[in-house]
């Protein structure tokens, strides 16, 4: 009966440490009504410096001329898996001379093209298509890396959207894009020790028209709802101290079953 009564404890306790892991990661994911808050930006920037703050989840638009460099930026945090999404409406094909190519390209905090794990970051629209559609998925943002390596780490990430081939005479149609970045949780398993001691967030410029009918720059920064995790917490803690809990559990659950194994009964004495 004891040794049932330390099974029974110690499976229950592991359900306890192990079941708060998927609470600790719905803490982290960001809510999808949250970043629609604010009013999604109806601009892009036409350099990295003068890049669109753009929230995930939000759909920012921009009306441009073909051949134009659009840029936006979002954030992204350690143990997130960012996807770009990005749709161009193109000029009426009786105005286009031919076919089109767009291109996504995403870059951190650092200006350093970062590799997609899947989606087309490149398509090529026929002169009879309305639209082209380009999407980029980026590998896990990592809390820490090497100095040499090219991996993604937390910070701002910059969106850049143009054409690369086209005829010459469609140079300067109006187009209308898309951008739609998105942020989820990877979850503890893919989480890293080691910490960046300040995210990669460069200060970017936008222009704001003031109260004089001029313009001038200000700067913006790209930052998560709830501020930087930058790797200080992940569930990969609570799955540490659940199998730590486990061990010590099933130590004290093998003795009780074991002990006195090895003594022979007592058999009472005659006097």
């Amino acid at each position: 009966m004891r040794t049932t009564r330390v099974v029974s404890g110690a499976l229950l306790a592991a359900l306890v440490v192990l079941g708060a892991a998927p609470a600790a990661n719905a803490d982290r994911t960001p809510s999808p009504s949250a970043s629609a808050d604010a009013a999604a930006p109806t601009e892009a920037g036409t350099s990295f410096r003068t890049a669109t703050a753009v929230k995930p989840g939000q759909v920012a638009t921009a009306g441009a001329s073909t051949g134009d460099y659009l840029y936006w930026v979002f954030p992204a945090d350690a143990g997130q898996d960012a996807t770009v999404r990005a749709e161009v409406a193109l000029p009426q094909s009786a105005q286009r001379h031919g076919a089109q190519t767009w291109q996504l390209d995403v870059y951190d905090g650092l200006r350093r093209k970062q590799a997609c794990v899947y989606g087309s970051s490149t398509a090529t629209a026929p002169k009879e298509a309305s639209s082209v559609s380009l999407a980029c998925r980026l590998r896990t943002v990592r809390s820490w890396a090497e100095q040499s390596s090219n991996d993604p780490l937390p910070g701002s990430y910059f969106v850049r959207l143009t054409v690369t081939a086209l005829a010459d005479d469609d140079l300067g149609l109006p187009v209308k894009a898309e951008v739609r970045p998105s942020v989820a949780d990877a979850g503890g398993a893919k989480a890293v020790d080691g910490a960046l001691t300040a995210p990669l967030v460069p200060g970017a410029s936008t222009r704001q028209d003031d109260a004089k009918g001029g313009s001038r720059q200000i700067s913006v920064q790209a930052s998560p709802e709830g501020g930087w995790a930058s790797g200080n917490w992940s569930s990969r803690w609570l799955w540490t101290a659940g199998g730590a809990v486990l061990a010590a559990l099933a130590g004290i659950a093998g003795y009780a079953m074991t002990r006195g194994a090895g003594r022979p009964a007592r058999v009472p004495q005659e006097r």
